[in-house]
């Protein structure tokens, strides 16, 4: 084990809000709110929380601000790492570029000017692989997507070209991205099991398994896609929900068909959901747990890096849900 890494994980660990903390924050006199962040390790989001007058010139977003941490973050945890575990948790970085790609992709079917697209983009400093300048400047979507094919995300914009020239479908674009990042992510995280033991391979586990049974459960009845779509819509998976399984989930007919026909333990944690968002909520709350039991226990550094940058974006989430709402003036 790298005992830089791991220490540095332990250390951020300390910056994890509770729920305590959270409620905390909702209730909090609005003049304490930055010191609070900043005890927190949060000088972004303090800076970002200032009125408009007291701010420096970064005009970024929330959304960018906590994408920003979460980079930084990563960046000081992939130091030490090398080979396989370095790939891994610098892919794990590159979904936050590729919801780059997206924005491009969108300003390119609704006319948006460059200039304003690129306002709108996150920075992705050191993990950066794009030109986003040159990309914000294609003719149109076939240029753009071409543009893109001779770049590092080759494979995967390869395959949602060929899913939009079919549909013509925005959200066969979208999916067949989401889609190949996956399995990127999958493929990565393959060679890196075996090593880094059973608990890496649960992190990974309970991710894959949230996202194809929330996809598929999205497609086929939120979409009305057939089965055979939404099958190919999944990504491939060699964990409790097997591919296997997964084909045979999409064909059935109802969400409570398809939880009764769930591996016993996932039907044990879903019994009742009455809906999708349910489904997911209790999902991402069982992965939140095991991801603390990996923290707090002696697994390799990769799983522990792993878990804490799960927690630390569900996290992120939490305080902007917070601070979102009191931009918002919303009661507590």
């Amino acid at each position: 084990m790298s005992a830089y890494l791991n220490t540095r994980v332990s250390l951020y660990a300390s910056r994890l809000w509770h729920d305590d903390a959270l409620d905390a924050l909702v209730g909090a006199p609005h003049e304490v709110i930055t010191d609070t962040l900043r005890a927190r390790g949060l000088p972004q989001l303090a800076d970002g929380f200032l009125p408009h007058a007291a701010r420096d010139a970064d005009t970024r977003s929330l959304e960018q601000r906590i994408i920003a941490q979460l980079l930084d973050e990563t960046r000081v945890l992939i130091r030490p790492l090398a080979d396989e575990a370095r790939a891994f948790l610098t892919f794990w970085t590159a979904r936050f570029e590729l919801s780059n790609v997206k924005t491009l992709l969108r300003s390119k079917m609704t006319g948006e000017r460059p200039a304003a697209v690129l306002a709108r983009l996150t920075p992705m400093g050191a993990f950066g692989r794009l030109d986003s300048q040159d990309l914000a400047h294609a003719e149109d979507v076939g240029e753009l997507l071409r543009r893109l094919e001779t770049g590092p995300y080759a494979g995967i914009v390869r395959h949602a070209r060929r899913a939009f020239e079919q549909s013509q479908d925005p959200f066969s674009l979208d999916a067949a991205l989401d889609h190949g990042y996956y399995e990127g992510l999958t493929a990565r995280a393959q060679l890196l099991e075996e090593a880094a033991g059973a608990p890496f391979r649960g992190l990974m586990a309970s991710l894959i398994d949230r996202i194809n049974l929330v996809w598929l459960l999205r497609y086929r009845y939120n979409y009305k896609l057939p089965p055979a779509q939404v099958y190919y819509l999944l990504v491939g998976s060699r964990y409790s929900l097997s591919s296997g399984r997964l084909q045979q989930l999409a064909a059935l007919d109802s969400l409570d068909a398809v939880l009764a026909a769930l591996p016993p333990p996932w039907q044990a944690r879903l019994a009742g959901a009455p809906d999708i968002p349910t489904v997911f909520s209790r999902m991402e709350h069982e992965a939140a747990e095991q991801a603390w039991r990996v923290l707090r226990s002696n697994a390799a550094d990769i799983a522990r890096a792993f878990a804490y940058l799960i927690l630390r974006e569900r996290d992120l989430r939490g305080v902007r849900a917070v601070l979102r709402g009191r931009h918002l003036g919303l009661p507590p």
